[in-house]
C-alpha cells in the first residue's frame, strides 16, 4: 500500500444483476487487504442471495432502512449508523423497506474480487 487519496465519482456507478448500484470507492492491487464500494439499492428491492467464498463483508449502513438476511440468522432491520457483520462463505441478501434509497458501504477483506463471488438464489442449501 502507498499513500494516496481517491476521490469518489458518482458517474462511476454501475448496476448489478444482483439488484443493487455500486460505485468502487477503493478496490485495487495496491491494497490488497481491503475494499470499499458505496452500494444503493431502490425502493421496494431486495437483492439476490448470494455470498463471497474467500472475503469477509461489513456493510455500515449509511442512510435508509434495510431489512438485512445472513447466515441462519432472523431478517433484522438496519438503520444508518448499523454494522452488518458477514464471514466468508455466509449468504446474504438486503431488502430496502424505506421510502428512500438505502445507502451502504461495503468493506471487504480481503479486497473484494468477482472470482470470490456466489449467486446462491436457486442454492439456499
Amino acid at each position: 500500500m502507498k499513500e494516496t487519496i481517491k476521490q469518489q465519482d458518482p458517474g462511476n456507478e454501475f448496476y448489478t444483476a444482483e439488484g443493487c448500484h455500486i460505485v468502487e470507492l477503493s478496490n485495487s492491487p495496491d491494497d490488497p487487504e481491503l475494499s470499499i464500494a458505496r452500494a444503493r439499492v431502490e425502493p421496494g428491492v431486495t437483492t439476490r442471495w448470494h455470498r463471497l467464498t474467500k472475503t469477509g463483508e461489513r456493510y455500515l449502513i449509511v442512510s435508509g432502512r434495510g431489512r438485512v438476511e445472513i447466515g441462519e440468522l432472523p431478517a433484522r432491520e438496519v438503520h444508518p449508523g448499523d454494522v452488518v457483520i458477514i464471514p466468508p462463505m455466509c449468504r446474504q441478501r438486503i431488502t430496502n423497506i424505506g421510502p428512500e434509497d438505502l445507502v451502504f458501504l461495503a468493506i471487504c477483506t480481503p479486497r473484494f474480487s468477482i472470482d470470490d463471488y456466489e449467486d446462491v438464489e436457486g442454492n439456499l442449501v
